[in-house]
């Protein structure tokens, strides 16, 4: 890890404890953030300070984990998502101390998928597509592609565009605009 070549090409604060040869090019990890050697962390990544991240977790391109966040064994993290600070997952639905299991339950975040601040997602749930989940809510079940959720428990209150505009239950945009569900995904037709 201290081969100059491979510092180059990412860039990890003093501070950060960053143990894994799995970072990928152009990957910022900062101030006190922990990575296990086993974790895979892709391109172009933004790992805030105080982030730990276990050894079973695959993390894809251009994804940021904002302060706060704990990332266990099992996680899967696909490209172009955002965790919001103090975010928590968790994957192990009876815990006890002492207790290890042989596997975690794996929880999954889709591509572009957004994380809110202090939103908890219990294990083994699945995060669709460039959904997104409100601050502060509680993930109990899978939430599908491109859907607005909030809540505790979250609830399904809307849809939500790739490039992040919010769409009514009715289909229609603040600014008035109508769309229809195409493959689940919200598209503008008026």
């Amino acid at each position: 890890m201290k081969n100059s070549s491979y510092i180059s090409k990412v860039n990890f604060h003093p501070t950060a404890d960053v143990q894994s040869a799995s970072v990928g090019e152009k990957t910022v990890i900062w101030q006190y953030s922990v990575v296990l050697p086993n974790a895979v962390i892709g391109k172009n990544c933004n790992i805030n300070c105080h982030v730990f991240v276990e050894n079973d977790v695959v993390i894809g391109d251009d994804v940021t984990i904002k302060s706060g966040v704990q990332i266990w064994d099992g996680m899967r993290i696909e490209n172009g998502v955002f965790i919001g600070p103090n975010a928590t997952f968790i994957n192990d639905m009876h815990p006890r101390s002492k207790v290890y299991l042989e596997k975690y339950t794996a929880s999954t975040l889709c591509e572009g998928a957004s994380i809110g601040a202090n939103v908890t997602v219990l294990a083994g749930v699945k995060i669709g597509k460039y959904s997104l989940i409100g601050a502060g809510s509680v993930v109990t079940h899978d939430v599908p592609p491109y859907s607005l959720c909030k809540g505790n428990p979250a609830r399904h209150c809307g849809y939500v565009t790739r490039d992040g505009t919010v769409v009514h239950l009715n289909l229609m945009d603040k600014r008035g605009r109508i769309y229809q569900l195409i493959d689940g995904e919200p598209v503008i037709v008026l």
